[in-house]
């Protein structure tokens, strides 16, 4: 009888991860207005970047949960969407009158022209 290692190498993953590094450099004014306007810039050469996190680019997730596992977006997105939709909570009705209540009519008001314009919800009564 042979055991099998829990967790694969990540070479071995049918779907793997495009992990990036989310980083923090401290740049002074110029660089920094360059960046700000071109959404890019040039570091120095050796320059220390502080890693701030460490994720997979397509599946949001954090390394350290799942190195060592396909990439669920690869396979399917629902973990964006909020999991399964035809398993998950869905949204609740309102509750309907209490027994016996009587629904009373609202005032008549014009939804086009000028009438509307004045006395439409952008402008409140006074």
């Amino acid at each position: 009888m042979t055991v099998e290692p829990t967790s694969r190498p990540a070479s071995a993953l049918q779907h793997p991860h495009t992990w990036v590094v989310a980083a923090e450099i401290v740049v002074d004014e110029s660089v920094a207005r360059v960046a700000d306007f071109r959404g890019s810039f040039q570091t120095k050469t050796s320059q220390r970047v502080d890693a701030l996190d460490t994720y997979c680019r397509k599946c949001r997730r954090p390394f350290a949960d799942v190195a060592n596992s396909d990439c669920a977006a690869a396979i399917d997105n629902r973990h964006l969407i909020g999991g399964d939709q035809s398993v998950r909570a869905k949204r609740k009705l309102p509750a309907p009158p209490p027994a016996g209540a009587k629904i009373v009519p609202g005032g008549k008001f014009s939804r086009y022209g000028l009438t509307a314009y004045v006395a439409g919800v952008s402008r409140p009564h006074m």
